[in-house]
């Protein structure tokens, strides 16, 4: 068959376009498609231009694709402004992937916000199979809402009580967050929230240590979740782990600064708590406040069970080994100092084995357990903390405590049998 040299001519054409993307925004793409890069929908990546119709757009439309593994790509060297958008599924394809290789920007003014849901800025809603990927960045640009936090400025007239988390997976199955970096979030910077099986990996989380509430990672009704090989240094939580969640498992972290690795805290609301087969270890905490803590109001009951820290290290952290059982709410906003309840939530099972290193704090273990339901089944094991000011000696403090010490425990165990 011959094939005149004008048509060789434009398929070579059409070949080159394809490589180098230069096909207009305003085409129609084929159901083959596999990548839908935001630059196709209309992004101008200036950093001022709101974009979020072009990246709802790219997503809507890859969501709907027939093809497998349908891509939407956030390409290098641009920056994006976009504001609060739900990225909804469920999706055709049982997997989708989004790639941030650019930098994705929240809007820096809280003045933005109004009329818009000030909760959350982005979220992956009802999802299966979806990846999150590609080494760029997600900015949450938070540190004017910050200097309006009612957390930090509880008397200040016009304080914020609702602020934005920077990345929400809800509703999710089967997926993954990987080599992501998300910086400054106004408020907690990624949340898993009645989801499961969820695998966030090598993410890089920063935030000033003076930064109210902007913990890496709180995951909360949701269950097989695995957090691992992540660097995270905010202002509160590393990891946070919070209601009716199970099976979740947090290793090869690095913490600090920030306060630590903490379950909880749980029943605020006077709720039954459900908390259960919970693992941290190989965890490194670096002039945190706290280093592994489970903390629980007064009011709530139901039960956290099944727990271990094991294989921690810990260099100038203030409380390294702490539970906390007596949260509660004074009348003028400030914590502590309360009065006994009957309730409480059930802490039991947990084990704390092979941690090492320095505290900054007299105290380095600490286990305030509810004076109304002990704690049971704790167990020391292989536990070596010292004081990081040369001289000086630490201790252990144990309300309520009940378990078991074997090998060495250092300083002495006062666990009740």
């Amino acid at each position: 068959m011959y094939v005149s040299e004008s048509i060789m001519k434009a398929v070579g054409v059409f070949a080159l376009m394809l490589i180098f993307g230069l096909f207009s925004a305003d085409l129609p793409f084929t159901s083959a498609q596999t990548i839908f890069n935001v630059l196709d929908y209309g992004a101008k990546a200036d950093g001022k231009t709101d974009d979020s119709n072009a990246f709802s757009a790219a997503w809507k439309a890859a969501c709907s694709a027939a093809t497998q593994n349908p891509t939407v790509v956030v390409p290098s060297s641009k920056d994006f402004l976009v504001y609060p958008l739900t990225f909804q599924g469920p999706c055709k394809s049982s997997n989708i992937s989004f790639q941030v290789i650019g930098t994705i920007n929240a809007p820096s003014s809280p003045s933005v916000w109004r009329g818009r849901n000030a909760r959350r800025w982005l979220i992956f809603h009802g999802v299966t199979g979806l990846l999150i990927t590609g080494n760029g960045t997600f900015n949450g640009h938070g540190s004017e809402w910050w200097d309006l936090s009612c957390s930090d400025h509880p008397t200040m007239a016009g304080c914020a009580t609702i602020i934005p988390v920077a990345l929400n997976i809800i509703h999710c199955k089967h997926s993954t967050i990987s080599d992501i970096y998300t910086i400054n979030s106004a408020r907690y910077h990624v949340v898993v929230n009645q989801s499961s099986d969820i695998l966030v990996k090598n993410m890089h989380i920063t935030a000033p240590e003076s930064s109210p509430n902007t913990d890496g990672i709180h995951i909360e009704l949701s269950q097989n979740v695995l957090v691992n090989n992540s660097v995270i240094a905010t202002g509160d939580d590393c990891v946070s782990i919070g209601e009716l969640s199970s099976n979740i498992n947090v290793s090869y972290v690095t913490c600090g600064p920030g306060h630590g690795v903490s379950i909880g805290s749980l029943g605020r609301y006077g709720n039954s708590v459900k908390v259960e087969n919970i693992h941290v270890k190989k965890v490194n905490f670096k002039g945190t406040t706290n280093g592994v803590r489970i903390k629980t109001w007064q009011i709530g009951v139901g039960y956290a069970r099944k727990i271990s820290f094991e294989h921690i290290t810990m260099e100038s952290v203030k409380n390294p080994i702490y539970i906390d059982q007596n949260y509660c709410n004074n009348f003028d906003g400030t914590r502590g100092n309360c009065e006994p309840k009957s309730t409480g939530v059930h802490i039991s099972e947990v084990t704390y084995d092979d941690i090492v290193g320095t505290s900054s704090s007299n105290a380095a273990i600490y286990l305030n357990c509810s004076q109304s339901v002990a704690c049971t089944g704790i167990a020391l094991s292989n536990i070596k903390i010292e004081s990081d000011k040369s001289g000086q000696q630490v201790t252990s403090e144990c309300t309520n405590a009940h378990g078991t010490d074997s090998g060495v425990v250092q300083p002495k165990s006062c666990l009740q049998s």
